[in-house]
């Protein structure tokens, strides 16, 4: 997302940041992948005593109880007993994925960034059972990881049922591909007609409507007469019910430093690149923070990926990243979803949610998974940072100091050298949880995610 330090939009920020958080002002940020221009410092070895750690965990369910509920659910089918629970018109689950196995339908499509022709779609699609978050959401953002060869595409649609029993209508939450050729990614506009509305990649209700349920679908295409099909690893999404405003500061569960390893890249490097997808620089935070998190996996994208890349730009994977979750609608390279499908391509288990706390932050970090989030702040809000302001910015959230604080690698840094800072605990949080809490965890399968409790927001 952009940032700036103009006079006129630093009053703007100021006075929205009193206001309650709005997903079309949030949905972009940084990406990519592969090796580092900075060296990282060795990440600490010590861990939080036995005793300590069973404090935090005991006091972290008390301590979400006392705050203003923030009532997050994240609900993911990810493994073939888990995709079964589903319903498939065409489409089996084999080998821990969706498969199109049948042809139960055809969609003639008109690519809107496209050279104007209508194409013919082969279709198969699958339907989740319906979720119970256990309250009235507000809020819902999708994530998925499929595999797309050329000439095919999936669409993920939403919808949901309200506590009277009406039901909303299917909402396009993506139309993804894992690559542009003959096929533009999308989010859709427009669809607020019944009781929810999508800001490219977030469902919102209207007025004071609440879904109780919700469902997705995802509807695999292959262009007609095509051999090659798409598949879905993984399916899932974020359903939320948060109150304007910032929580009380989270008391930190950490007794000493972690900071885990992950490679330093500056999006600023990449200041006039590429104006067909945002033109880098202060518009890269997402792609750049999404090849950050590749690249500590080392999972970014071979040199044949990138070989387009003009050879006199340095990290080429950078560009890669932005090129593959930019959003044609959107005009951006930041829409939440489209940024995790990309890692997912890379071979990686990715998803978007959000979290109540840079407490339940501090769980990834001990588990060794770092994790990108969207933060905003004012003149002044975030001491330390390499930008004064912004309406919404995608960096990394590391590791944790012995206080609490946070070490964050902030792609806005001039240089590789500046990316990794800490930042004041209080400061930070305020900054991340008054826009969104949002969250990109990202980590390879063999890592595993830390033990969900109740209301579990992964």
């Amino acid at each position: 997302m952009r940032f700036s330090t103009s006079a006129a939009l630093t009053a703007a920020l100021t006075a929205a940041l009193a206001a309650p958080w709005s997903p079309a002002a949030a949905a972009s940020g940084p990406v990519g992948s592969l090796a580092a221009t900075g060296s990282a410092p060795p990440a600490a070895t010590g861990s939080a005593p036995p005793a300590a750690e069973a404090d935090a965990a005991a006091t972290d369910q008390l301590a979400t109880a006392r705050a203003e509920r923030r009532d997050i659910a994240m609900t993911r089918w990810s493994s073939s007993t888990q995709l079964r629970r589903g319903h498939g018109n065409g489409v089996v689950v084999r080998k821990g994925e969706l498969r199109l196995a049948k042809v139960t339908g055809r969609r003639d499509y008109r690519d809107p960034f496209g050279p104007g022709r209508t194409k013919r779609y082969d279709t198969a699609a699958w339907r989740s059972p319906w979720v119970r978050p256990g309250f009235g959401l507000t809020q819902m953002v999708a994530s998925w990881n499929a595999t797309t060869p050329r000439g095919t595409w999936i669409e993920v649609q939403g919808r949901g049922r309200t506590a009277q029993g009406r039901k909303g209508s299917w909402d396009v939450l993506g139309r993804w591909a894992g690559h542009d050729a003959g096929f533009h990614r999308t989010s859709v506009s427009g669809q607020g007609d019944d009781l929810a509305d999508v800001a490219v990649d977030t469902v919102t209700m209207n007025a004071s409507y609440r879904y109780t349920r919700w469902q997705l679908r995802v509807t695999l295409l292959r262009k007609h007469g095509n051999g090659l099909a798409p598949t879905v690893q993984s399916v899932g999404a974020m359903a939320s019910r948060v109150p304007a405003g910032t929580p009380a500061t989270s008391r930190t569960t950490m007794r000493r430093t972690r900071d885990v390893r992950v490679p330093r890249y500056s999006q600023m490097i990449h200041r006039g690149e590429y104006p067909r997808y945002d033109n880098g620089g202060e518009a890269w935070c997402s792609p750049t923070t999404m090849a950050m998190l590749l690249a500590k996996w080392h999972a970014g994208p071979s040199e044949r990926a990138y070989r387009w890349v003009d050879d006199s730009y340095r990290q080429p994977w950078v560009d890669h990243a932005a090129r593959n979750t930019y959003d044609y609608t959107y005009s951006g390279a930041g829409n939440w979803p489209f940024s995790t499908a990309y890692a997912g391509k890379q071979g990686l288990d990715a998803f978007t949610t959000r979290l109540r706390s840079l407490r339940e932050a501090e769980r990834f970090i001990r588990a060794g998974i770092p994790i990108g989030v969207t933060i905003a702040f004012g003149p002044g809000q975030l001491d330390g940072a390499p930008i004064s302001s912004t309406a919404g910015h995608v960096l990394i959230v590391r590791g944790f100091t012995g206080r609490g604080d946070v070490i964050a690698n902030d792609p806005a840094a001039e240089r590789a050298k500046g990316v990794r800072r800490v930042y004041d605990r209080a400061q930070f949080e305020r900054a991340w949880l008054s826009r969104s809490g949002i969250a990109y965890v990202v980590h390879r399968g063999s890592v595993p995610l830390p033990p969900r409790r109740a209301q579990s927001t992964w």
